[in-house]
């Protein structure tokens, strides 16, 4: 999901009812999940964004998955650091300062497959959008960056604490581009998901992905839900001559149903805008429903600036109006309607109230 725009039960105690063939589709209550966290609250991808999504009712967290020089998934939203991260400010890691060519695009920054995790976890977490969430940033500097077994256990703990079942719902960022510098992460996370009891269609756990390749593999080894990711424009990394449009007709939701359970695509796929107004869902849920797949969309965001001019707030002059709260309740609404199986959000306490 780009900068700006993305990204203890049985599972049939979470889903409600069943459609045939799937595990886990149509579900009564759509499940919230708390994409990155509550990140529209707290830094993302930390202690303090996971147990805030807890707190408001998101029923999965969500970590972004890259890896350390030493093999380790960390929960960052890309391997580039600079963005989220003290490591700009930090002296002793000013010559890892790199340029690097990441699925066709050149980004220069800091790495975490440039770094071991012992000095990962020397860093602090910043957020990621401070001129939106000056509130968020706050907090800046007071969480670590997490594994994804210390993500689990934020989970569990979660678990145990209200008495619901908190999921993981983890995103494998660029697998085929950590294939290329010899850090292939599927295996990796085969093996996480192995030892943390994860392995299993019942088990509390979605892994996605925006590549096909990456997916197919996990299949083969690994019960554990999948999705696939995908976006209104552009394609998988892995398949140049595929674009996501491709895979979203009747006949493509059938070939993904092959390799995966379910489908996240961004909410404009599902409920489209003008950038105006909403307007009526598209036959994207009723076709990936026939397809045998759920659909969890992503990521309903609270911000104007996320949001139709109809369903913004407040006085376009405000220097902030772009970073204040519009109406997104709509948004949810819309989506509940359209009969998702659930939702992504930065703020999963909206999503959980707007489902009522």
């Amino acid at each position: 999901m780009t900068l700006l725009t993305r990204r203890a039960m049985t599972t049939a105690a979470l889903a409600g009812t069943l459609l045939p063939g799937f595990g886990f589709a149509q579900t009564k209550k759509p499940i919230v999940i708390g994409h990155r966290g509550c990140s529209g609250e707290r830094p993302e991808h930390t202690a303090l964004s996971y147990e805030r999504a807890i707190e408001q009712g998101a029923d999965f967290i969500e970590p972004d998955l890259v890896p350390t020089q030493d093999g380790h998934l960390v929960a960052r939203h890309e391997n580039e650091i600079g963005g989220t991260t003290d490591v700009a400010s930090r002296p002793e890691f000013a010559a890892r300062k790199a340029t690097k060519t990441i699925d066709g695009q050149q980004v220069t920054g800091w790495f975490t497959e440039d770094f071991t995790l012992a000095e990962i976890k020397t860093l602090r977490a910043r957020e990621r959008l401070p001129q939106l969430r000056p509130a968020s940033a706050a907090f800046d500097g007071q969480a670590q960056i997490l594994t994804f077994e210390e993500v689990v256990a934020i989970a569990r703990a979660g678990t145990q604490r209200t008495g619901r079942t908190i999921g993981v719902y983890p995103e494998l960022k660029h697998p085929t581009y950590f294939a290329s510098i010899g850090l292939p992460t599927e295996d990796r996370l085969v093996a996480k998901l192995k030892a943390l009891d994860l392995n299993s269609a019942t088990a509390p756990v979605f892994v996605q992905c925006f590549e096909v390749s990456p997916l197919k593999k996990l299949k083969a080894k690994t019960a554990a839900r999948l999705v696939l990711l995908v976006d209104g424009e552009g394609g998988p990394a892995d398949l140049p001559n595929v674009k996501y449009a491709d895979l979203i007709t009747a006949q493509g939701l059938k070939d993904v149903a092959v390799y995966a359970d379910g489908l996240g695509p961004n909410w404009s796929l599902v409920v489209p805008n003008d950038k105006q107004v909403l307007l009526p869902a598209t036959d994207l849920v009723k076709n990936a429903h026939a397809a045998g797949l759920a659909v969890h969309p992503w990521t309903v965001r609270a911000e104007n600036y996320f949001l139709p001019a109809s369903l913004r707030k407040g006085d376009p002059q405000d220097p902030a109006f772009l970073a204040l709260h519009g109406d997104v309740a709509p948004v949810f609404r819309a989506l509940y309607a359209a009969g998702v199986d659930g939702v992504f959000s930065d703020f999963p306490g909206l999503a959980a109230a707007a489902r009522g």
